[in-house]
This record gives C-alpha cells, structure tokens and sequence, in this order.
C-alpha cells in the first residue's frame, strides 16, 4: 500500500517512528515533511499528505502533530478527506468500519509509539463494512460539496 505520511515538529519523532514502522510492513511511504524537530507550522504539510490521498496517488494518510487535532481539521478541508484524530485502536476500527476514514491522526504529545503502530496497523487492516454506513458516508460526501 502507498501511505502519505507528514508532520510538523511537535509530531516529528511519532512520524519516524510510524515511517519505519510501514516500510518495515513493506508499505511505500511518502514522507511530505516536516524533516525535522525545529518548530514549523503544520497546515502546509497536513493539506500536502491529505491530498495526496485525494487525488489517489496515495491508497491512505497518517497526519501527526502535537495533539493530532490541527491536522485532522486541516486534512478535513480537502475534499474526499475523511480523517480521524484515533487516540486507541478501537476509534481506528470504528472510524474505518463505519466511516471509512482514508487518513489517521496521530498525537505526538500524548501516544506512545506502541500505541501508535496499534493505530495504525488498525487503520490499515480494517475493512469498511459499507451496507448503511455506505449510505452515511455518501452524505458526508455530500455535505463537503455545499
């Protein structure tokens, strides 16, 4: 699976930890930066890894900042983004079962990177169950057009 991946500094080092972690599943990541811990804004790498994912050069997304939230809003704003701030495996499941999320975010202030590779392999391997949810998803889509 392709996976765009990017952060900005606060979500740096759970973004490297996660790289490794997908290259060494025998993923192929795209690193959208940022490339290091000095302090950067995160809106320009969340939208670059979010549309990525929209335009379908990349099959999904992980996002990660301090909090995971700025770049779940961000991501969010692109069309066809469906993202999900996971704080456990369970929210990962359920957001890919019921909402069919195509992008992850990562606290990098609050997960272990035990719990991040949880996540992500959660996002990853989970299925959208479709049926109603198919229904609700398609209004979501609905909703960002206007």
């Amino acid at each position: 699976m392709r996976i765009s991946i990017g952060s900005d500094h606060a979500g740096f080092a759970i973004k490297e930890h996660v790289k490794a972690y997908l290259q060494a599943a025998g993923h192929e990541v795209v690193d959208v930066g940022t490339t290091s811990p000095e302090s950067t804004d995160y809106p320009a790498f969340a939208a670059h890894g979010a549309r990525l994912v929209a335009d379908g050069e990349v099959d999904r997304g992980v996002l990660a900042c301090g909090s995971g939230n700025g770049v779940a809003i961000v991501a969010n704003k692109v069309h066809g983004i469906r993202a999900v701030n996971a704080h456990d495996v369970a929210e990962a499941e359920m957001a890919r079962r019921h909402n069919d999320i195509n992008v992850v975010t990562l606290s990098g202030a609050r997960l272990t990177t035990a719990e991040a590779d949880a996540i992500v392999a959660a996002f990853l391997e989970t299925a959208f169950e479709g049926g109603r949810h198919a229904r609700r998803v398609d209004q979501i889509e609905a909703a960002a057009k206007g």
